[in-house]
Protein backbone atom coordinates (compact mmCIF):
# COMPACT_ATOMS: atom_id res chain seq x y z
CA UNK A 1 0.00 0.00 0.00
CA UNK A 2 0.80 3.60 -0.88
CA UNK A 3 1.84 5.90 1.73
CA UNK A 4 3.83 9.16 2.40
CA UNK A 5 6.45 7.30 3.93
CA UNK A 6 6.11 4.45 1.26
CA UNK A 7 6.63 6.20 -2.32
CA UNK A 8 7.18 3.68 -4.78
CA UNK A 9 10.04 4.78 -7.16
CA UNK A 10 9.21 3.81 -10.82
CA UNK A 11 11.85 0.72 -12.58
CA UNK A 12 13.03 2.80 -15.39
CA UNK A 13 14.60 5.76 -13.08
CA UNK A 14 17.07 3.48 -11.60
CA UNK A 15 19.41 5.43 -9.34
CA UNK A 16 22.92 4.80 -8.85
CA UNK A 17 24.61 4.15 -5.23
CA UNK A 18 27.04 6.63 -3.76
CA UNK A 19 30.59 6.26 -5.40
CA UNK A 20 32.04 4.77 -2.78
CA UNK A 21 36.25 4.22 -3.63
CA UNK A 22 35.37 1.91 -6.69
CA UNK A 23 37.68 3.74 -8.77
CA UNK A 24 40.57 2.69 -6.39
CA UNK A 25 43.32 -0.16 -6.85
CA UNK A 26 44.52 -1.62 -3.91
CA UNK A 27 48.20 -1.47 -4.69
CA UNK A 28 47.85 2.43 -5.47
CA UNK A 29 49.65 3.40 -2.09
CA UNK A 30 50.79 6.88 -3.36
CA UNK A 31 48.64 8.99 -1.01
CA UNK A 32 47.15 7.88 1.73
CA UNK A 33 43.31 6.80 1.95
CA UNK A 34 41.03 9.07 2.82
CA UNK A 35 38.11 8.33 5.19
CA UNK A 36 36.02 11.26 3.86
CA UNK A 37 36.09 10.39 0.26
CA UNK A 38 36.88 6.75 0.49
CA UNK A 39 35.71 5.31 3.57
CA UNK A 40 32.46 7.24 4.58
CA UNK A 41 30.96 6.54 1.65
CA UNK A 42 31.12 3.01 2.20
CA UNK A 43 29.88 2.99 5.48
CA UNK A 44 27.33 5.27 5.01
CA UNK A 45 25.86 3.19 1.34
CA UNK A 46 26.17 -0.37 3.09
CA UNK A 47 26.12 -0.10 7.04
CA UNK A 48 24.64 2.78 8.24
CA UNK A 49 20.80 1.15 7.97
CA UNK A 50 21.61 -1.43 10.26
CA UNK A 51 24.28 0.61 12.74
CA UNK A 52 22.90 4.15 12.96
CA UNK A 53 20.52 5.97 15.35
CA UNK A 54 17.35 4.06 13.93
CA UNK A 55 18.52 0.46 14.38
CA UNK A 56 21.91 -0.38 15.94
CA UNK A 57 22.06 -4.20 15.92
CA UNK A 58 24.34 -5.39 18.71
CA UNK A 59 23.92 -1.82 20.16
CA UNK A 60 26.86 -0.64 17.50
CA UNK A 61 26.62 2.43 15.38
CA UNK A 62 28.87 4.01 12.76
CA UNK A 63 26.72 6.80 11.44
CA UNK A 64 29.37 9.01 12.49
CA UNK A 65 33.17 8.72 12.56
CA UNK A 66 33.20 9.18 16.92
CA UNK A 67 30.41 6.02 16.86
CA UNK A 68 32.33 4.26 14.96
CA UNK A 69 35.55 4.00 17.22
CA UNK A 70 32.82 2.74 20.37
CA UNK A 71 32.51 -0.64 20.96
CA UNK A 72 29.14 -2.44 20.77
CA UNK A 73 27.83 -5.26 23.03
CA UNK A 74 30.50 -7.56 21.86
CA UNK A 75 33.23 -5.33 23.60
CA UNK A 76 35.61 -5.84 20.60
CA UNK A 77 37.42 -2.80 19.41
CA UNK A 78 35.91 -1.49 16.26
CA UNK A 79 39.55 -0.22 15.00
CA UNK A 80 42.85 -0.57 16.27
CA UNK A 81 45.35 1.91 14.35
CA UNK A 82 47.76 0.44 12.66
CA UNK A 83 46.06 -3.27 13.00
CA UNK A 84 43.57 -4.27 10.45
CA UNK A 85 43.64 -8.17 11.55
CA UNK A 86 42.87 -6.46 15.14
CA UNK A 87 40.28 -4.29 13.76
CA UNK A 88 36.22 -5.73 14.80
CA UNK A 89 35.18 -3.72 11.86
CA UNK A 90 37.50 -5.61 9.13
CA UNK A 91 37.25 -8.98 11.06
CA UNK A 92 33.01 -8.60 10.05
CA UNK A 93 33.45 -7.51 6.53
CA UNK A 94 36.00 -10.19 5.86
CA UNK A 95 34.41 -12.70 7.24
CA UNK A 96 33.26 -16.22 5.33
CA UNK A 97 30.13 -17.12 7.32
CA UNK A 98 27.21 -14.94 6.01
CA UNK A 99 25.85 -14.52 9.52
CA UNK A 100 28.81 -13.11 11.23
CA UNK A 101 30.08 -11.09 7.81
CA UNK A 102 28.69 -7.30 7.73
CA UNK A 103 26.65 -6.53 5.43
CA UNK A 104 24.58 -9.01 6.29
CA UNK A 105 21.32 -10.01 4.15
CA UNK A 106 23.50 -8.13 1.34
CA UNK A 107 26.37 -9.10 -0.91
CA UNK A 108 29.84 -8.97 0.33
CA UNK A 109 31.62 -5.92 -0.11
CA UNK A 110 34.00 -5.43 -3.26
CA UNK A 111 37.37 -7.04 -2.77
CA UNK A 112 38.49 -3.37 -3.59
CA UNK A 113 36.32 -1.64 -0.48
CA UNK A 114 37.63 -4.35 1.39
CA UNK A 115 40.83 -3.45 0.41
CA UNK A 116 40.53 0.07 0.81
CA UNK A 117 38.89 -0.39 4.44
CA UNK A 118 42.19 -2.20 5.49
CA UNK A 119 44.66 0.20 4.48
CA UNK A 120 43.09 2.70 5.85
CA UNK A 121 43.19 0.90 9.35
CA UNK A 122 46.70 -0.12 8.01
CA UNK A 123 47.77 3.74 7.82
CA UNK A 124 46.68 4.70 11.27
CA UNK A 125 42.72 4.73 11.11
CA UNK A 126 43.44 8.73 10.61
CA UNK A 127 40.23 11.11 10.55
CA UNK A 128 40.00 13.49 7.88
CA UNK A 129 36.71 15.71 8.76
CA UNK A 130 35.83 18.54 10.33
CA UNK A 131 33.96 16.62 13.02
CA UNK A 132 34.31 13.61 14.54
CA UNK A 133 30.96 13.61 15.46
CA UNK A 134 29.49 15.08 12.24
CA UNK A 135 27.25 12.24 10.49
CA UNK A 136 29.01 10.37 7.67
CA UNK A 137 26.80 11.75 5.06
CA UNK A 138 27.83 15.29 6.10
CA UNK A 139 31.68 14.21 5.12
CA UNK A 140 30.88 12.73 1.44
CA UNK A 141 31.93 15.20 -1.03
CA UNK A 142 29.09 15.73 -3.52
CA UNK A 143 29.11 15.39 -7.24
CA UNK A 144 26.27 17.22 -9.07
CA UNK A 145 23.01 14.99 -9.07
CA UNK A 146 22.26 12.87 -12.58
CA UNK A 147 20.40 15.25 -14.84
CA UNK A 148 16.53 14.39 -14.93
CA UNK A 149 15.49 12.42 -18.23
CA UNK A 150 15.53 14.41 -21.51
CA UNK A 151 11.74 13.17 -22.08
CA UNK A 152 9.67 11.43 -19.12
CA UNK A 153 8.45 7.68 -20.37
CA UNK A 154 6.08 7.73 -17.92
CA UNK A 155 4.55 10.30 -15.55
CA UNK A 156 6.32 10.75 -12.15
CA UNK A 157 4.41 11.35 -8.49
CA UNK A 158 3.68 14.61 -7.71
CA UNK A 159 4.70 15.56 -4.13
CA UNK A 160 5.68 18.90 -3.68
CA UNK A 161 3.86 22.21 -5.18
CA UNK A 162 4.54 25.91 -4.11
CA UNK A 163 3.28 29.14 -5.83
CA UNK A 164 5.71 32.13 -5.99
CA UNK A 165 4.48 35.05 -4.52
CA UNK A 166 3.21 36.69 -7.17
CA UNK A 167 1.66 33.84 -8.18
CA UNK A 168 2.77 33.76 -11.99
CA UNK A 169 4.54 30.42 -11.44
CA UNK A 170 4.68 27.26 -9.99
CA UNK A 171 7.03 24.77 -9.12
CA UNK A 172 6.40 21.25 -9.05
CA UNK A 173 8.30 18.14 -7.72
CA UNK A 174 9.81 16.02 -10.24
CA UNK A 175 12.77 13.18 -10.96
CA UNK A 176 15.91 14.78 -9.66
CA UNK A 177 14.63 18.19 -10.99
CA UNK A 178 11.93 21.05 -9.90
CA UNK A 179 9.71 21.88 -13.05
CA UNK A 180 8.54 25.59 -13.11
CA UNK A 181 5.09 25.97 -15.06
CA UNK A 182 2.40 28.63 -15.73
CA UNK A 183 -0.26 28.22 -13.93
CA UNK A 184 -2.50 30.13 -16.38
CA UNK A 185 -2.31 28.00 -19.10
CA UNK A 186 -0.33 24.79 -18.07
CA UNK A 187 2.96 25.90 -19.57
CA UNK A 188 6.57 24.86 -19.03
CA UNK A 189 8.47 27.77 -17.79
CA UNK A 190 11.87 26.48 -16.84
CA UNK A 191 13.46 22.85 -15.23
CA UNK A 192 15.64 23.30 -12.31
CA UNK A 193 18.41 20.82 -12.19
CA UNK A 194 21.26 19.27 -9.65
CA UNK A 195 17.94 18.48 -7.40
CA UNK A 196 17.82 15.51 -5.30
CA UNK A 197 16.36 12.29 -5.95
CA UNK A 198 12.77 13.34 -4.79
CA UNK A 199 11.63 16.68 -3.65
CA UNK A 200 8.89 16.05 -0.85
CA UNK A 201 8.40 19.85 -0.38
CA UNK A 202 8.94 23.19 -1.69
CA UNK A 203 8.65 26.70 -0.17
CA UNK A 204 9.39 29.97 -1.42
CA UNK A 205 10.47 32.60 0.48
CA UNK A 206 8.34 35.65 1.46
CA UNK A 207 10.70 37.99 -1.64
CA UNK A 208 10.37 34.88 -3.41
CA UNK A 209 14.09 35.09 -4.24
CA UNK A 210 14.43 31.90 -3.09
CA UNK A 211 13.18 28.48 -3.27
CA UNK A 212 13.53 25.85 -0.75
CA UNK A 213 13.52 22.19 -1.54
CA UNK A 214 13.46 19.20 0.60
CA UNK A 215 14.02 15.36 -0.60
CA UNK A 216 16.72 13.05 -1.21
CA UNK A 217 17.26 9.02 -1.46
CA UNK A 218 15.50 6.91 0.45
CA UNK A 219 17.48 5.44 3.11
CA UNK A 220 21.09 6.99 1.39
CA UNK A 221 20.64 10.74 2.12
CA UNK A 222 18.40 13.68 2.98
CA UNK A 223 19.05 17.02 1.82
CA UNK A 224 17.66 20.24 1.58
CA UNK A 225 18.87 23.14 -1.04
CA UNK A 226 18.17 26.76 -1.60
CA UNK A 227 17.73 27.47 -5.17
CA UNK A 228 17.59 30.74 -7.83
CA UNK A 229 13.61 30.26 -8.95
CA UNK A 230 14.97 32.92 -12.03
CA UNK A 231 17.46 31.10 -13.40
CA UNK A 232 17.37 27.54 -11.42
CA UNK A 233 21.17 27.92 -10.03
CA UNK A 234 21.82 25.80 -6.53
CA UNK A 235 22.70 28.58 -4.33
CA UNK A 236 23.46 26.46 -1.24
CA UNK A 237 22.94 23.55 0.17
CA UNK A 238 21.78 24.14 3.96
CA UNK A 239 22.16 20.56 4.89
CA UNK A 240 22.05 16.60 4.39
CA UNK A 241 20.80 14.02 6.78
CA UNK A 242 20.87 10.08 6.86
CA UNK A 243 17.67 9.78 5.43
CA UNK A 244 15.11 11.85 3.10
CA UNK A 245 13.73 15.11 4.12
CA UNK A 246 9.98 15.52 4.05
CA UNK A 247 8.81 18.33 4.86
CA UNK A 248 10.45 22.11 4.75
CA UNK A 249 9.11 25.52 5.68
CA UNK A 250 10.61 29.15 5.85
CA UNK A 251 9.65 31.26 8.80
CA UNK A 252 7.29 34.60 7.95
CA UNK A 253 10.35 36.44 7.91
CA UNK A 254 12.07 34.23 5.57
CA UNK A 255 15.18 34.48 7.99
CA UNK A 256 14.81 30.90 9.21
CA UNK A 257 14.36 27.57 7.18
CA UNK A 258 12.64 24.50 9.14
CA UNK A 259 13.26 21.42 7.80
CA UNK A 260 11.92 17.52 9.19
CA UNK A 261 12.51 13.93 7.97
CA UNK A 262 13.29 10.55 8.08
CA UNK A 263 16.04 11.04 10.60
CA UNK A 264 12.86 11.65 13.29
CA UNK A 265 14.71 15.55 13.66
CA UNK A 266 13.73 19.33 12.86
CA UNK A 267 16.31 21.20 11.82
CA UNK A 268 16.55 25.49 11.82
CA UNK A 269 18.66 27.05 9.58
CA UNK A 270 19.86 30.24 9.71
CA UNK A 271 19.11 31.32 5.53
CA UNK A 272 21.56 34.53 5.30
CA UNK A 273 24.47 32.57 7.49
CA UNK A 274 23.56 28.61 5.42
CA UNK A 275 24.21 27.39 9.02
CA UNK A 276 22.21 24.68 11.25
CA UNK A 277 20.92 26.80 14.35
CA UNK A 278 19.00 23.87 15.85
CA UNK A 279 18.03 20.57 15.66
CA UNK A 280 14.92 18.89 17.36
CA UNK A 281 14.76 15.68 18.91
CA UNK A 282 11.39 15.31 20.27
CA UNK A 283 9.71 12.49 18.11
CA UNK A 284 10.22 8.93 17.84
CA UNK A 285 9.60 8.43 14.31
CA UNK A 286 9.44 10.56 10.86
CA UNK A 287 8.56 13.89 11.06
CA UNK A 288 5.97 14.62 8.34
CA UNK A 289 4.97 18.17 8.68
CA UNK A 290 6.32 21.25 10.13
CA UNK A 291 4.41 25.13 10.48
CA UNK A 292 5.50 28.54 11.72
CA UNK A 293 2.44 30.36 13.37
CA UNK A 294 2.55 33.55 12.15
CA UNK A 295 4.53 35.40 14.27
CA UNK A 296 7.02 32.89 14.03
CA UNK A 297 7.65 32.26 17.80
CA UNK A 298 6.76 28.80 17.56
CA UNK A 299 7.00 25.54 15.36
CA UNK A 300 4.52 23.08 15.08
CA UNK A 301 5.11 19.30 13.86
CA UNK A 302 3.43 16.13 12.88
CA UNK A 303 5.06 12.69 13.19
CA UNK A 304 4.47 9.05 12.23
CA UNK A 305 4.47 8.76 16.45
CA UNK A 306 0.99 9.79 16.61
CA UNK A 307 2.18 13.22 18.36
CA UNK A 308 2.17 16.44 17.16
CA UNK A 309 4.44 18.95 19.12
CA UNK A 310 4.78 22.29 19.21
CA UNK A 311 7.88 24.36 20.26
CA UNK A 312 9.53 27.64 20.96
CA UNK A 313 11.18 28.30 17.49
CA UNK A 314 13.71 30.41 19.42
CA UNK A 315 15.21 27.39 22.12
CA UNK A 316 13.48 24.81 20.16
CA UNK A 317 12.25 23.72 23.92
CA UNK A 318 8.88 21.62 23.75
CA UNK A 319 6.15 23.56 24.56
CA UNK A 320 2.43 21.32 23.89
CA UNK A 321 2.17 17.90 22.81
CA UNK A 322 -1.25 16.27 21.44
CA UNK A 323 -1.98 12.68 21.73
CA UNK A 324 -5.38 12.41 20.24
CA UNK A 325 -4.89 11.14 17.10
CA UNK A 326 -5.28 7.25 17.10
CA UNK A 327 -2.80 6.84 13.78
CA UNK A 328 0.25 8.37 12.84
CA UNK A 329 -0.08 11.98 11.97
CA UNK A 330 0.86 13.02 8.40
CA UNK A 331 -0.13 17.39 8.67
CA UNK A 332 0.31 20.27 10.69
CA UNK A 333 -1.22 23.65 10.68
CA UNK A 334 -1.64 26.62 13.22
CA UNK A 335 -4.41 28.83 12.88
CA UNK A 336 -5.09 32.40 14.77
CA UNK A 337 -5.06 30.56 17.94
CA UNK A 338 -5.60 26.95 17.67
CA UNK A 339 -3.44 24.08 15.61
CA UNK A 340 -4.90 21.81 13.26
CA UNK A 341 -3.17 18.29 12.54
CA UNK A 342 -4.51 15.21 10.67
CA UNK A 343 -3.61 11.86 9.13
CA UNK A 344 -4.32 8.28 9.35
CA UNK A 345 -7.23 8.44 11.18
CA UNK A 346 -9.08 10.19 8.78
CA UNK A 347 -10.27 13.66 11.05
CA UNK A 348 -8.94 16.93 10.86
CA UNK A 349 -8.45 17.71 15.44
CA UNK A 350 -7.89 21.13 16.20
CA UNK A 351 -6.50 21.57 19.78
CA UNK A 352 -5.50 24.48 21.78
CA UNK A 353 -1.89 25.50 21.18
CA UNK A 354 -0.58 26.01 24.96
CA UNK A 355 -2.00 22.95 26.18
CA UNK A 356 -2.59 20.71 23.75
CA UNK A 357 -6.34 20.26 24.46
CA UNK A 358 -9.30 19.27 22.27
CA UNK A 359 -10.97 21.84 20.48
CA UNK A 360 -12.92 20.11 18.17
CA UNK A 361 -12.77 17.90 15.39
CA UNK A 362 -13.58 17.53 11.06
CA UNK A 363 -14.99 14.20 9.54
CA UNK A 364 -16.37 12.83 6.67
CA UNK A 365 -13.27 12.18 5.23
CA UNK A 366 -13.08 8.48 3.47
CA UNK A 367 -9.30 7.57 3.77
CA UNK A 368 -5.64 9.09 5.05
CA UNK A 369 -4.98 12.48 5.17
CA UNK A 370 -1.36 14.12 3.62
CA UNK A 371 -1.33 17.74 3.90
CA UNK A 372 -3.35 20.47 5.87
CA UNK A 373 -3.48 24.41 4.89
CA UNK A 374 -4.81 27.61 6.06
CA UNK A 375 -6.26 30.22 3.73
CA UNK A 376 -8.53 32.62 5.30
CA UNK A 377 -11.21 31.33 7.51
CA UNK A 378 -11.03 28.08 5.79
CA UNK A 379 -8.54 25.06 6.24
CA UNK A 380 -7.59 23.26 3.31
CA UNK A 381 -6.80 19.46 2.75
CA UNK A 382 -5.77 16.60 0.78
CA UNK A 383 -5.46 12.47 0.78
CA UNK A 384 -5.61 9.04 -0.34
CA UNK A 385 -9.28 9.93 -1.52
CA UNK A 386 -8.42 11.58 -4.30
CA UNK A 387 -9.96 14.88 -3.42
CA UNK A 388 -9.47 18.23 -1.93
CA UNK A 389 -11.76 19.49 0.43
CA UNK A 390 -12.10 22.87 1.92
CA UNK A 391 -13.77 23.33 5.82
CA UNK A 392 -14.90 26.01 7.70
CA UNK A 393 -12.68 26.80 10.38
CA UNK A 394 -15.27 28.43 12.49
CA UNK A 395 -18.27 26.26 12.04
CA UNK A 396 -16.38 23.22 11.07
CA UNK A 397 -18.60 22.44 7.84
CA UNK A 398 -17.60 21.51 4.71
CA UNK A 399 -17.20 23.93 2.24
CA UNK A 400 -16.12 22.60 -1.43
CA UNK A 401 -15.11 19.55 -2.47
CA UNK A 402 -12.54 19.65 -5.41
CA UNK A 403 -13.01 16.83 -7.29
CA UNK A 404 -11.10 14.98 -10.95
CA UNK A 405 -7.88 13.22 -9.72
CA UNK A 406 -7.50 9.85 -10.34
CA UNK A 407 -4.92 8.92 -8.02
CA UNK A 408 -3.64 9.90 -4.40
CA UNK A 409 -3.71 14.13 -3.89
CA UNK A 410 0.09 13.96 -2.06
CA UNK A 411 -0.15 18.30 -2.67
CA UNK A 412 -1.74 21.20 -2.91
CA UNK A 413 -0.55 24.95 -2.93
CA UNK A 414 -2.96 28.23 -2.81
CA UNK A 415 -2.24 31.45 -4.01
CA UNK A 416 -4.50 34.14 -2.37
CA UNK A 417 -3.81 36.64 -4.31
CA UNK A 418 -5.23 35.08 -7.80
CA UNK A 419 -7.79 33.20 -5.59
CA UNK A 420 -6.46 29.68 -7.21
CA UNK A 421 -5.80 26.12 -5.93
CA UNK A 422 -3.14 24.12 -7.44
CA UNK A 423 -3.22 19.83 -6.57
CA UNK A 424 -0.54 17.57 -7.40
CA UNK A 425 -1.34 13.86 -7.73
CA UNK A 426 0.47 10.34 -7.29
CA UNK A 427 -0.01 9.76 -11.18
CA UNK A 428 1.96 12.72 -12.37
CA UNK A 429 -1.27 15.52 -12.58
CA UNK A 430 -1.25 19.05 -12.18
CA UNK A 431 -4.85 20.81 -11.78
CA UNK A 432 -5.77 24.41 -11.23
CA UNK A 433 -8.61 25.21 -9.77
CA UNK A 434 -10.81 28.81 -9.29
CA UNK A 435 -11.21 29.09 -5.23
CA UNK A 436 -14.47 31.14 -5.38
CA UNK A 437 -16.33 28.60 -7.60
CA UNK A 438 -14.55 25.37 -7.26
CA UNK A 439 -13.97 25.08 -11.42
CA UNK A 440 -11.07 23.69 -12.93
CA UNK A 441 -9.05 26.23 -15.05
CA UNK A 442 -6.57 24.43 -16.44
CA UNK A 443 -4.19 20.92 -15.97
CA UNK A 444 -1.71 19.02 -17.19
CA UNK A 445 0.95 16.37 -16.63
CA UNK A 446 4.17 17.60 -15.01
CA UNK A 447 6.50 15.25 -16.86
CA UNK A 448 8.43 17.46 -19.75
CA UNK A 449 8.25 15.47 -22.74
CA UNK A 450 5.99 12.26 -21.97
CA UNK A 451 2.94 12.14 -24.36
CA UNK A 452 0.33 11.09 -22.85
CA UNK A 453 -2.15 8.55 -24.37
CA UNK A 454 -4.95 10.74 -23.45
CA UNK A 455 -5.64 13.92 -22.33
CA UNK A 456 -6.52 14.96 -18.79
CA UNK A 457 -10.22 14.22 -18.21
CA UNK A 458 -12.41 17.06 -17.19
CA UNK A 459 -12.85 17.35 -13.56
CA UNK A 460 -16.32 17.00 -11.85
CA UNK A 461 -17.64 20.55 -10.54
CA UNK A 462 -16.63 21.43 -7.24
CA UNK A 463 -19.31 20.70 -4.95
Amino acid sequence: MRGPATIVVFALFAVAAPTSGQDHKPDERATPVSFSNDIAPVLAAKCVACHGPEKSKGHFRLDSFDWLLKSGESKSTPIVPGHSEQSELFRRVTAKEEEDRMPQKDDPLPAVQIALIGRWIDEGATFDGPDAKALLVTLIPRAPHPDPPAAYRLPFPVLALAFNPQGTELAVSGYHEITVWNPADGKLLRRIRNVAQRTHSLDYNPEGSLLAAAGGSPGQLGEVALFNPANGERVKVLGVMPDTALTAGFSPDGSRLAVGGADNSIHIYDVAAAREQLVIQQHADWVMSVAWSSDGARLASASRDRTARIYDAKSGELETSYTGHQGPVFAVAFTDDKVCSAGRDKKVRLWDAKEGKDAGEIGGFDDDIFKLGVSGKSIFSCGADKKIRQHSLEKKELIRTFSGHRDWVYAFAIDPKSKRLASGSYDGEVRIWNLENGQELTGFIAAPGYQAAASLEPASSAK
